[in-house]
C-alpha cells in the first residue's frame, strides 16, 4: 500500500492518494478492493468524528452486515414440537415389524429385534422408572458397554420422561463417582455384564428385574409423574473435562429434536438405512447413532463392546450388515480407510465426520476410494446438540475443508472482542445461537453464564461461546 498527499496548482491541500501492488496468486482484484474500500471506510469515519475509539469503528459495508447477520442465517425452518419419546412411538406405530436392531455379540451370537418387540421391553422398563420416581427433570444415569441393554435402558428413560446422563463403567471410579454426585440420578441402570457398582447412587441391574406381568402398550402422559414437554431436558452429557473437572451438559427435548429432524432429511434417510452404533454413550456424537434410526424406521447396527478399536472389524462388520450411514471422527475415518481391502468395493451411502478437524489429504483419500460415497464435514459442540453446521466435501477440498453452514433454524456469528461481526476472512471467534443450544451446564451456573452469554443481535436470546477461532 503506497500513500500521498496531494495538492492543487494553487498549492492547496488536494487530499490523499495511493494505490494497492499485490501477489496475482494469493489474491484476487474483488479482494484487493473490497481491502481499499474498508480503509477509505475508516479513514472516513475516523475523519467524521475523531472522538470514536478505534474498537467501535465499523468495517462492514451495509451489504457485508446483512450478509454475515441475516441472509447467511437465513435458517428458519417449521418444526413439529416433539420429544424422542414421542419419535419413538410415532416410529414404533408406523413399523412395528420392521427390525429396529440387531446386534453383533462378542461370542460371535447376534441378536435381532423389531420395533414391536423393543417397544415393549421400552414400555415395561420405563414404567419401572416411573415407579421409583423417574419423571421429566429427574435424571438416570446409565452405565452399560455397547449392547441392546444400553439401547432399551436409553429409550425407557426417554419415556419415562427422565433424561439419561450416560456413564462408561471402564472408566476410574473417581470419575463416575464425581458425575453421579453432580448429577444426582434417581437410579443407575447397569447389567451384569458391565460389572459397575458404586456408593453414590442405588444401581438397578436390568437381570434383576421381573418385569413381564408390566404392560407393555405405549406410555401415555397421564401414567407420567408430570406430562413430558419439549422444553424438558433429555440428556446431560459430561464433557471430557480436559481443563478441569467434568461438565454436564443439559440438552433439552426440543434441541435434539431439531437437530434429528434436520439430520434425518438433509441427508435423506429412510427405512431402508441401517446406522452403525460403535461410539461411546458418552460423547455427543452417540446421540445420532442412538436415535437417527429410531426417526425414521431404520435398522441399529450395534458393534461389539470393543469392536471401536479394530477398524478391520468395523468395516467387516458393515458390510456384513450392509450398513448405509456412518458418523465418525476423522482420525478413525483415516484408520477405516488405512484397513480398506484393497479389492473391495463396497461403501456406504453417506459418512458424517464431525469432533475433529478433517484434513483435506483425509478426505481426498476416501473420496478417491469410496467414489459413491457422499461425505459430509460437520461442526458442533456437545452444547449445540451434536451438530450445527454442515458441508459437503469435494474434490475442490484438498486443502483444508469447511464446516459449511447452519443447520434448521440455527445461526453461527463470527465475531471480534467487543463481540462485532468481523469482515470475511477476518479471524474472530465462533458463536452459535438458535434452537439447539443447550439449557447450560448441569449445576454450573457460573460456567454457564460465562459461556452462554446475551445475543446482541436478536433481544432476549442466547448465544454460545465455543472459544473456536475461524475465519
Amino acid at each position: 500500500l503506497i500513500v500521498g498527499d496531494a495538492y492543487a496548482e494553487s498549492g492547496a491541500a488536494g487530499g490523499i492518494g495511493g494505490f494497492l501492488t499485490y501477489a496475482t496468486d494469493l489474491f484476487d482484484r474483488a479482494t484487493v478492493e473490497s481491502f481499499a474500500a474498508r480503509l477509505s471506510r475508516i479513514l472516513a469515519a475516523v475523519v467524521a468524528d475523531p472522538t470514536v475509539p478505534v474498537g467501535d469503528l465499523d468495517l462492514l459495508a451495509d451489504t457485508e452486515r446483512t450478509d454475515v447477520l441475516t441472509a447467511w442465517n437465513d435458517t428458519t425452518h417449521p418444526v413439529e414440537p416433539a420429544t424422542l419419546a414421542s419419535l419413538l412411538r410415532r416410529t414404533v406405530a408406523a413399523t412395528p415389524g420392521a427390525v429396529a436392531l440387531v446386534a453383533d455379540l462378542s461370542c460371535g451370537d447376534r441378536v435381532e429385534l423389531s420395533y414391536a418387540e423393543l417397544a415393549a421391553r421400552v414400555n415395561r422398563l420405563a414404567r419401572y422408572l416411573i415407579s421409583v420416581g423417574v419423571g421429566p427433570e429427574t435424571r438416570v444415569a446409565l452405565a452399560f458397554r455397547r449392547s441392546v441393554d444400553l439401547v432399551v435402558a436409553m429409550y425407557a428413560v426417554a419415556e419415562a420422561g427422565g433424561a439419561y446422563v450416560p456413564v462408561d463403567p471402564d472408566q476410574a471410579a473417581d470419575r463416575t463417582d464425581y458425575i453421579l454426585s453432580v448429577s444426582a440420578p434417581v437410579c443407575v441402570l447397569s447389567n451384569a455384564e458391565s460389572d459397575f457398582d458404586t456408593d453414590v447412587a442405588p444401581v438397578v441391574r436390568l437381570e434383576d428385574l421381573e418385569l413381564t406381568a408390566v404392560a407393555s402398550v405405549p406410555l401415555t402422559d397421564s401414567e407420567r409423574v408430570v406430562p413430558l414437554r419439549p422444553e424438558n431436558t433429555a440428556y446431560v452429557i459430561f464433557t471430557s473435562g480436559s481443563t478441569g473437572r467434568p461438565k454436564g451438559v443439559a440438552v433439552p427435548h426440543a434441541a435434539v429434536v431439531n437437530q434429528l429432524l434436520w439430520k434425518t432429511a438433509e441427508f435423506e434417510l429412510t427405512q431402508d438405512d441401517s446406522v452403525l452404533l460403535k461410539t461411546a454413550a458418552t460423547f455427543d456424537l452417540s446421540v445420532w447413532e442412538f436415535w437417527s434410526a429410531a426417526v425414521r424406521g431404520g435398522r441399529l447396527v450395534i458393534a461389539a463392546p470393543d469392536g471401536h478399536r479394530d477398524p478391520a472389524y468395523l468395516h467387516d462388520l458393515m458390510v456384513r450388515e450392509s450398513v448405509t450411514t456412518l458418523h465418525v471422527v476423522p482420525s478413525m475415518l483415516a484408520a477405516l480407510s488405512a484397513h480398506r481391502p484393497a479389492a473391495d468395493d463396497w461403501s456406504p451411502r453417506r459418512v458424517l465426520a464431525i469432533g475433529e478437524s478433517l484434513p483435506g489429504s483425509v478426505a481426498q483419500r476416501f473420496l478417491r476410494d469410496c467414489p459413491r460415497t457422499e461425505l459430509f464435514n460437520l461442526y458442533g459442540p456437545t452444547e449445540a446438540a451434536v451438530s450445527i453446521t454442515s458441508h459437503r466435501v469435494t474434490l475442490a477440498d484438498e486443502m483444508s475443508v469447511s464446516i459449511g453452514g447452519p443447520v434448521w433454524n440455527s445461526r453461527v456469528f463470527v465475531l471480534d472482542g467487543r463481540l462485532r461481526p468481523v469482515p470475511v476472512g477476518v479471524s474472530g471467534e465462533l458463536y452459535l445461537a438458535g434452537a439447539q443450544l443447550a439449557r447450560g451446564y448441569f449445576g454450573r451456573a457460573d460456567l454457564t453464564a460465562d459461556r452462554f452469554v446475551a445475543n446482541p443481535f436478536e433481544p432476549g436470546a442466547r448465544m454460545y461461546r465455543t472459544g473456536d477461532l475461524v475465519a
